[in-house]
């Protein structure tokens, strides 16, 4: 049950920093690019920072409970999270060498999870 709630925590973590990312990417194309002033005020943006703010909380949790050289690696998941948003929200294209990427990935994060 510890080590459920241990990749829970981990999860929320990843769930958190993919967000503040989406975020962030709306922030940048609302303000039209890289303008400071427009985006210290973006609700996106700020919006991004709180997450990323409340993921470092967690992350603190997670580093209590997990061994560094497995919950560091597993962040790699929020990779294979990103693509559906960068899909969906922004219409980025997913291409083969991208979901072999993927593939890549999950069986890592797979290994590393049975470890």
């Amino acid at each position: 049950m510890d080590k459920t709630i241990s990749y829970l925590l981990l999860f929320g973590n990843i769930v958190l920093l993919v967000t503040g990312q989406i975020l962030f990417k709306i922030g940048l194309n609302r303000s039209g690019g890289l303008h400071l002033a427009k985006l210290v005020t973006s609700p996106a943006v700020i919006g991004g920072i709180t997450l990323y703010a409340i993921a470092t909380l967690l992350w603190f949790a997670v580093l209590t409970r997990l061994p560094l050289s497995v919950a560091y690696p597993m962040q790699a998941f929020a990779y294979v999270l990103t693509l559906f948003p960068a899909y969906f929200l922004f219409h980025e294209s997913i291409t083969p060498m991208k979901l072999a990427g993927i593939a890549v990935i999950l069986f890592g994060v797979f290994l590393l999870a049975r470890a």
